[in-house]
Parts: C-alpha cells; sequence; structure tokens
C-alpha cells in the first residue's frame, strides 16, 4: 500500500525489539546509502562515476565490517547485545563478493543502523554513521599511501 498524503512514518512509533535484525539491516542499509551519498557529494565530486565509486568505497561488507569492529568497544550494552544479535542471525543468502565473516558483521552494523533510525536516535545515528565513514578514510589513506 502506498502511503498517502495524511499518513506519516513516525519512527518513535514504531517497537524496534520486535523488529527482526534482518528487517532493521535492511532499513539501515538504506539509511547508511543515503548519509553515504550525502557525504560524497559534499566532497565536490562532479562525475556521477566518480560519486558511485566513491559511494561504494563506504557501503562495501568489508568497509562496515571494518569500521563495526572499530567502534565496538565504544558501543552501549544494549548496542552490543544488538550487534551480537545480528551478526549471529541465521542467514539463507550467501554474500556474492565478501567473506561470510565480513558480511555477518556488516549486517550487523546495518542492523545497529536501523535501529537507531527507527527508535528515532537521530544523534546517535549521525555519531555511528560519522564514525563508521572516519574509519573508512582512514583505511581508505593508509592503503593509498603502502
Amino acid at each position: 500500500m502506498i502511503a498517502d498524503k495524511d499518513s506519516t512514518v513516525n519512527a518513535n512509533t514504531v517497537n524496534t525489539n520486535a523488529i527482526n535484525t534482518t528487517a532493521l539491516a535492511y532499513m539501515g542499509d538504506a539509511v547508511y546509502e543515503v548519509y553515504v551519498r550525502a557525504y560524497v557529494l559534499q566532497k565536490n565530486r562532479i562525475n556521477v562515476d566518480q560519486i558511485h565509486q566513491a559511494a561504494v568505497n563506504y557501503v562495501r561488507a568489508d568497509s562496515q565490517a571494518k569500521a563495526l569492529k572499530a567502534m565496538f568497544e565504544g558501543l552501549s550494552e544494549e548496542e552490543k547485545q544488538l550487534v551480537k544479535r545480528a551478526r549471529n542471525r541465521k542467514t539463507v543468502s550467501r554474500p556474492r563478493n565478501s567473506d561470510p565473516v565480513e558480511y555477518k558483521l556488516a549486517t550487523a552494523f546495518e542492523a545497529l543502523l536501523g535501529y537507531h533510525y527507527l527508535a528515532g536516535n537521530t544523534d546517535r545515528l549521525e555519531a555511528l554513521i560519522a564514525e563508521a565513514i572516519l574509519v573508512v578514510d582512514e583505511v581508505g589513506n593508509k592503503e593509498e599511501s603502502k
């Protein structure tokens, strides 16, 4: 059903604890993609192919896995439990271009973002995304200097 002009999505009315982690990751994937696209556009890239290639660097499973590993100790206990639950969830899909462990960590990262988005925790969501982008930028700079 398509929403009509009078209906709105109120993130604060969503019971995030009742949603499985795969659904949270589905939402987190979309949210992260939007933030990453905005970030790469702000870097004054003109060519759409350049924008796309830059965005892919941030949203790849290995980049998300590295970001989650780097920030894990700084997460709250509730966030750590969600990440572990998402990481350990049995999946039937197979990653196409990534290591299965990295894929599970990336899914856990996306679930964490989806949780905060749906819970209406915008400040925390944006802090996590900013930290992830910083980690990916640092990893990219280290690899470029080799």
